[in-house]
């Protein structure tokens, strides 16, 4: 198992062996998620933003190089399938726009693609690194599924970097019961 890997899970006291095979490969794997999705749900999936805008960070961030006050973009959304209107993932991404390739970052504030789809499309070379894996209670984020405010949500944090710098930071998360 990669080391970034199992780093993540050792401190989340997220046992692999006791998900089901879909949660153990979106934890596990560094796929584009869209495409996981739909291979599994057999169903196109479809991006819903939540929130995107840009913003200068209050705090030094580490995992993507940044000081404070540098500008990033701020991004939630949902990925849903087009037929079910099921929400299937919840994420959260901070995104380094002045290390992006211009079209790519304009097609990235102004389409409802994901960022995966949008890798395939602009042929972004990159390399990911899982940095935590979680499970929490969804709290608020239970809104947006079929689940109680107590009921539990898995995730996975990753770094995504790209010309040898990191350009991205994606949190994605769905709820424990989903793909058991």
């Amino acid at each position: 198992m990669r080391p970034d890997l199992q780093q993540s899970l050792a401190h989340s006291r997220i046992d692999p062996a006791k998900l089901g095979i879909l949660q153990r490969i979106i934890l596990t794997t560094d796929g584009t998620l869209t495409e996981i999705l739909e291979a599994f749900l057999y169903e196109k999936i479809r991006l819903v933003k939540l929130s995107e805008g840009t913003v200068s960070i209050a705090k030094k961030l580490p995992s993507l190089d940044l000081d404070v006050g540098h500008g990033v973009i701020e991004r939630r959304v949902l990925l849903q399938g087009k037929i079910s209107h099921s929400n299937w993932i919840y994420a959260e991404s901070l995104i380094v726009p002045d290390r992006l390739d211009d079209r790519y970052r304009e097609r990235l504030l102004k389409s409802q693609e994901s960022i995966g789809r949008l890798w395939l499309e602009h042929r972004v070379e990159t390399y990911k690194e899982i940095i935590d894996s979680a499970r929490e209670p969804a709290g608020s984020l239970a809104t947006h599924f079929p689940i109680s405010p107590e009921d539990y949500l898995l995730s996975r944090t990753y770094r995504v970097f790209s010309g040898g710098q990191p350009i991205m930071m994606i949190t994605e998360k769905f709820p424990e019961a989903f793909f058991v």
